[in-house]
């Protein structure tokens, strides 16, 4: 794997399970004040959650990764040093601004007001929104909307780093997001690549208006396998454009097309499966034997597309090995639907044989434990309620090669 460097800063990812050195995460803020039952589900959340409890929580997720000499890296924090740039700034504002329902009026005095913030006064605005009765515009628009509607929307989604981007070998795909709840997270990340010095010069494979593509769908099973769940939110076409494109820039050999079964908390490859091991990966067994993947390879020319075949046999003969081990959440089918709601499916690997889990899945953990695989515990009581776990918190920027 190439490092890309800038400085002292690096960045690149070729599997799930290498030594994690660096993450960015969102500590979550006032964008989560914003959720309502008025819109929490038109926002992606089941419930309300306890904002402090919810900071505690992710404070001490952070902590667990630092404790384990992974770099932190906060998106709120780049996305105000990226917004020093007077250019980044004016694409800033004009993309929160583009909505159809705003109108001449509101939006010319959005632009301005916006324009006139710091670079930190206009982060907080662009993640936690901006609401009728917070500004003075004026014109019809405000008068017919409600003091409580949003003129720009929070991003309470933005806790979830890892749908909005994902790193394939030295270069970043910034994703192309499905719901239009989460569409403008991909404005702010595709600012924070382009803008911030840290990733100056970094090589850019996907951006957000292409077709739909989302991070938690994208899983690096090894260096040049992919393997991209087809769904809710990642289309046929969005992985038929991201292999193009990781193969015209040799950052795959193989792209496995997974389609998954749709479930209430099924949205994303990573509900399902996640690795916790060069050869090992935690499955949800209600739907693994179902699990059928398409392999996708080129020959330059074009692409070539496999039939399908069980997703475990199309992984280990893309990775070149004799088998992966599976793990399963749950002992019976009911537990199992249960550890799954609870994001059990959903662990972050720091290294090969090491993951961070939510401490309720405790079933889950366990057989982690008898596989042979160090479990890191954290609270996610709060931070559960947008239906993500430790995985979707997080977006690796940098992994070392994880050893055969």
């Amino acid at each position: 794997m190439t490092e890309a460097r800038q400085g002292s800063t690096a960045y690149g990812v070729d599997s799930e399970v290498g030594p994690l050195r660096t993450v960015m995460l969102h500590r979550p803020g006032n964008e989560l004040r914003r959720l309502t039952p008025r819109n929490n589900d038109k926002l992606l959340f089941d419930g309300i959650p306890w904002v402090g409890r919810a900071q505690d929580e992710h404070d001490a997720f952070a902590q667990a990764l630092r404790d384990r000499n992974v770099e932190v890296l906060y998106l709120g924090e780049l996305l105000t040093e990226s917004l020093a740039n007077p250019e980044a700034r004016a694409q800033a504002v004009a993309g929160a601004t583009e909505d159809l329902r705003l109108g001449d009026t509101l939006r010319d005095y959005l632009r301005a007001s916006l324009g006139d913030l710091d670079a930190a006064g206009l982060a907080e605005g662009l993640m936690a929104g901006v609401r009728n009765d917070e500004v003075h515009a004026g014109g019809l628009v405000t008068s017919l909307l409600a003091h409580e509607d949003f003129l720009i929307d929070p991003l309470p989604n933005l806790l979830f780093t890892r749908d909005s981007s994902v790193w394939i070998r030295d270069s970043v795909a910034v994703t192309s997001l499905a719901m239009p709840a989460r569409a403008r997270e991909t404005q702010l990340t595709e600012l924070i690549y382009t803008f911030h010095p840290r990733f100056a010069g970094a090589d850019k494979v996907y951006d957000h208006q292409l077709e739909h593509v989302e991070g938690g769908d994208v899983l690096a099973l090894g260096p040049g396998v992919l393997a991209v769940g087809v769904g809710e939110r990642t289309t046929p076409a969005g992985v038929e454009r991201l292999a193009r494109r990781v193969f015209t820039k040799g950052l795959a050999h193989t792209v496995l097309a997974v389609p998954i079964a749709q479930q209430r908390a099924t949205m994303h490859l990573d509900t399902v499966c996640t690795m916790v091991d060069t050869d090992a990966v935690l499955m949800y067994p209600n739907m693994a034997e179902e699990m059928r993947a398409l392999a996708v390879t080129t020959d330059g020319d074009q692409l070539h597309v496999a039939e399908p075949e069980p997703f475990l046999v199309a992984a280990a003969k893309a990775l070149g090995i004799d088998t992966l081990r599976r793990i399963d959440t749950g002992l019976d089918p009911v537990t199992a639907e249960r550890e799954q709601w609870d994001d059990g499916n959903n662990t972050l690997a720091l290294a090969p044989r090491v993951c961070i889990a939510y401490e309720r899945t405790v079933e889950t953990n366990a057989r982690l434990e008898e596989s042979g695989i160090e479990v890191i515990r954290i609270s996610g009581s709060e931070l559960g309620s947008g239906r993500g776990g430790p995985r979707c918190m997080s977006c690796p920027v940098l992994r070392a090669p994880a050893a055969p």
